[in-house]
């Protein structure tokens, strides 16, 4: 599994892998197998109860309990309905995503917003506290996290805390060092937004993207 990812395992080595031992008769992959014939295969294995697991041989209680616990993960994984995802079509879109959270610090927060193809949001991240400073906010720090998320975009955004979202040479510097490492690894920075007390500047708007 670790060599080559566990849907590389056929279903006799993942469940060896579940029962973790055979008996003093068998090794665990013969037990495994054992259990895939008994019950025809997993379809039927995923509605077994403890008293059916624990009747065969080489399987006690722990066992029986830990194969259980993995199916019912398993079903309850199958079940879960798709997140309802924040979509941003727009500056304003971005702006009123981060606005309540960051118009009222008091210090300066730098955050990224990582989007899909569809532009809706993966993961929002706060980057950096403090005074914005193109040395401080790295690109890597940045860029790293939109690899992690496999993010295709990125927004960038930052409070004033004096309410006041005038860009300063700082902001725009930093922008446009942002926007020129993305375009070296292919993820693009759509905007950066400077929030103010219930306004906003988006950076891409004023021509700095």
């Amino acid at each position: 599994m670790i060599d080559l990812g566990a849907s590389h395992l056929s279903n006799q080595e993942l469940l060896a892998i579940l029962l973790g031992s055979g008996t003093k008769k068998e090794s665990v992959m013969e037990l495994s197998n054992r259990l895939l014939v008994h019950f025809e295969g997993i379809m039927l294995l995923k509605d077994a109860t403890i008293e059916e697991l624990t009747a065969i041989r080489g399987i006690g209680v722990a066992k029986a309990v830990l194969l259980l616990s993995a199916i019912e993960m398993g079903k309850r994984m199958q079940k879960m309905k798709p997140v309802e995802r924040y979509m941003i079509r727009s500056p304003e879109d971005g702006a009123d995503f981060v606005m309540e959270e960051m118009r009222d610090l008091k210090q300066e927060h730098f955050i990224c917003l990582f989007l899909n193809t569809k532009n809706q949001v993966l993961h929002r991240q706060t980057i950096f506290i403090g005074s914005l400073n193109a040395s401080i906010v790295h690109p890597r720090e940045v860029y790293k996290e939109a690899v992690k998320r496999s993010a295709a975009s990125i927004i960038c955004a930052h409070n004033h805390p004096s309410g006041d979202p005038t860009p300063s040479q700082e902001d725009i510097q930093v922008t446009r060092r942002l926007k020129e490492c993305g375009k070296m690894i292919g993820i693009e920075l759509l905007d950066h937004l400077v929030i103010g007390d219930r306004k906003f500047i988006s950076l891409k708007e004023k021509g700095y993207l």
